[in-house]
C-alpha cells in the first residue's frame, strides 16, 4: 500500500509553446527543484517551441502538483508518466 512518504520515478514531458510562458515555467520548476534528478530542453526552432523532458523522484502528490502547476500555464502542455514501482 502507497504511503505519502513513498517516491515514485516519474518524467515529466513538457511543450512550451508560448516563449513568453518560459520564465513562468523556469520558476515552478525551481520550486520543485528537490525533487528533479535532471532536465533536458530542446528548442524546436523550426516549429516555435520548447521541449523540456524532467525525470522526478517525489512523493504523488508532489508530481501531481508540478503537472497541474505547469498545465495551468498559458502556452503549456505537460505530462506526466509515473514508474509502477514505489521506492
Amino acid at each position: 500500500m502507497e504511503t505519502a512518504e513513498e517516491n515514485r520515478i516519474a518524467l515529466a514531458g513538457i511543450i512550451v509553446e508560448d516563449p513568453a510562458a518560459a520564465n513562468e515555467v523556469n520558476r515552478i520548476l525551481h520550486d520543485f527543484s528537490q525533487w528533479i534528478v535532471g532536465r533536458m530542453g530542446i528548442p524546436y526552432r523550426s516549429r516555435g517551441v520548447s521541449i523540456i523532458s524532467v525525470v522526478l523522484d517525489a512523493p504523488q502528490p508532489v508530481l501531481s502538483s508540478l503537472s497541474g502547476k505547469l498545465g495551468m500555464v498559458d502556452g503549456v502542455s505537460v505530462k506526466t508518466v509515473c514508474s509502477k514501482a514505489n521506492k
